[in-house]
């Protein structure tokens, strides 16, 4: 892992949370939206909740399956509501995070999406905050890919995987390392 210039944006990046946080973002896989001199926000992409969008959420039934559930994208403003879509037109986004990625702009209501998640909450760093913490390898930084945002629960292991080397290791540890 290499440190990052702190002008590097991450946005469009997949940050993979390193086994040594053990807090709310405990193996969790963030998808970077933005990433300034003025902090960041991203979407937490692994944590289902049971709450499913037709009820929730009902203006956007239309655009998921029948039985599709919110997500938890994080702990600030849980009653905020983010939908983030893989765009057949990545200009019809309100906003593009990376290649057909990116959030739904609540004023066009009919958007050309191949799918959608709908997500209560975001992550979000003050500024420099997130430039430090990988510089404390707190997170893996890796490049997004859009079936990222509609994988299964299991997407930390996937990715770590994924990035190869010394970090498939890391795939397997148990959640728990003194239970190994």
């Amino acid at each position: 892992m290499h440190n990052r210039a702190v002008h590097e944006s991450l946005r469009g990046q997949l940050l993979i949370a390193s086994p040594q946080l053990t807090d709310y973002f405990r193996r969790t896989v963030v998808l970077i939206i933005e990433h300034t001199e003025e902090g960041a926000m991203g979407i937490v992409l692994n944590r289902r909740t049971e709450a499913e969008v037709m009820e929730v959420v009902p203006s956007l039934a239309e655009l998921v399956d029948e039985d599709d559930v919110v997500h938890d994208g994080g702990p600030v403003e849980p009653d905020s509501v983010l939908a983030l879509g893989d765009f057949v037109d990545p200009g019809e986004a309100g906003k593009q995070v990376a290649g057909s990625l990116g959030l739904l702009d609540p004023d066009r209501p009919e958007p050309h999406v191949r799918r959608l998640r709908v997500f209560a909450g975001y992550a979000g760093w003050a500024p420099g905050q997130l430039d430090a913490e990988m510089e404390q390898d707190a997170w893996i930084a890796t490049p997004a890919r859009p079936e990222d945002a509609f994988a299964p629960d299991d997407l930390w292991r996937e990715v770590v995987q994924r990035k190869g080397g010394k970090f498939a290791l890391m795939a397997t540890m148990p959640i728990d390392p003194r239970l190994n």
